[in-house]
């Protein structure tokens, strides 16, 4: 029992640090874009994480572990609305021991949020906050549980040997490949394409954004280090040293690669490089030695520079840089596995199969719910509230009453 105690404070811990990843997303998002957006973008973080754990509750969380039956396909099931503790879900034999049925609802509830909230960033200055909501409501309530128990919950793609540690798939690249559809269905902000070239909109806190990616790595200490489901000293450990190094790669790379090809020293660059280290080695922290975590995250960081100026060249505007961070990333992440990874029986066709897998679903029910809403209701702020900010059209508030800015 003494065991049982130790490890579920661990996950309760960690539990934690997954929750403040929301303020770290806040704080990125707004720093990454304009003043007169910031409440739109705050009020969106706030109703993820507060829906998200209501949706998760009533039916997410047994959408996700249903309990497969020997002989399912493995692809959907449902242990019914709510969430019933087991007779040993407050005993060693649950969990092995790891930690109680309620800390795993709350631990898990954590992960399904995050998922939205890379779509909010990706989508910020310009959609409608209806719309938005709607999809969130959909996506975290049906889309990711499912998609998470084909791997977490026992899944075909858990029998077939596919692995993801902490998400570079399950939670990153199924919030990214809808950030991918979202911005392609809702056209670029004003003024953010010039004569085909794309033009920068800064944004209008850098120190905030460097705060949220601070936050955002001091989470994922939860974020990785909970996913081991224990506090086992050896495996916690090296986890964490190994999500420290790719972050730290991903960051340095980052900063050299952009300082070769645009020739200054790019902050926002440094800044997504360190996210986009700590994506690429979610999928496996614990399976890799710290050699190839360095490279990993070194990798990530090297993508990072040519994924952000991809998604310019094809004109997409992804104002948080989302979608490469989050999606190319994450696939990279999930593949490395089945190149560097210490256990033989990851291999790298199983890891590609999982990524088009995973792909294929989100693609099409991102698209779906997004183009429903763009036909129905519209997904798109008017021009002139677009000018104006969100803030004052879609809330009636302003973030910085005292230092209201011209801002178009």
């Amino acid at each position: 029992m003494e065991l049982l105690t130790t490890n579920n404070v661990w996950m309760m811990i960690c539990t934690a640090l997954v929750f403040f990843m929301h303020t770290g997303f806040a704080f990125l998002e707004i720093g990454l874009t304009r003043q007169k957006n910031t409440i739109n973008i705050l009020f969106k973080n706030i109703f993820i994480i507060t829906v998200g754990l209501l949706l998760y509750y009533i039916a997410g969380f047994n959408l996700m572990y249903p309990g497969f039956a020997e002989g399912s396909a493995g692809i959907i099931d449902f242990a019914g609305f709510g969430i019933t503790p087991p007779e040993n879900g407050m005993t060693p034999e649950y969990a092995d021991g790891g930690y109680t049925w309620w800390t795993d609802f709350l631990f898990q509830g954590m992960f399904a949020a995050t998922a939205a909230t890379i779509v909010s960033g990706a989508v910020a200055e310009r959609m409608k906050i209806g719309p938005f909501m709607i999809f969130t409501v959909i996506y975290v309530g049906l889309v990711y549980p499912i998609a998470g128990s084909w791997k977490w919950g026992g899944g075909f793609l858990d029998q077939m040997g596919f692995y993801d540690f902490a998400g570079s798939t399950l939670v990153h690249s199924v919030g990214g490949w809808a950030a991918l559809v979202a911005v392609w269905l809702l056209g670029a902000r004003i003024g953010k394409f010039k004569d085909g070239k794309p033009q920068a909109i800064p944004g209008h806190n850098i120190p905030l954004a460097t705060a949220g990616v601070l936050i955002l790595w001091l989470g994922w200490f939860g974020f990785n280090g909970g996913s081991v489901l224990s506090a086992d000293p050896e495996l916690t450990s090296l986890t964490l040293v190994t999500t420290c190094l790719a972050a730290a790669a991903g960051g340095v790379v980052a900063a050299f690669v952009s300082l070769l090809k645009y020739k200054n020293l790019d902050l926002t660059m440094f800044l997504n490089g360190i996210l986009g280290g700590l994506v690429g080695i979610t999928a496996g922290a614990d399976v890799m030695t710290p050699e190839s975590a360095i490279l990993i995250g070194a990798i990530a960081g090297a993508l990072i520079v040519f994924a952000v100026a991809f998604v310019d060249a094809i004109k997409l505007d992804d104002p948080v840089g989302a979608i490469a961070v989050h999606l190319i990333c994450g696939v990279w992440g999930t593949l490395a596995v089945g190149i560097f990874s210490t256990n033989p029986e990851h291999t790298f066709l199983i890891q590609l199969t999982g990524v088009a897998c995973y792909a294929a679903f989100c693609l099409v029910s991102a698209f779906l719910i997004i183009f429903t809403l763009k036909k129905t209701v519209g997904i798109r702020v008017s021009e002139r509230e677009e000018l104006e900010g969100l803030d004052a059209h879609e809330h009636g508030m302003d973030a910085y009453p005292d230092f209201r800015l011209n801002e178009h």
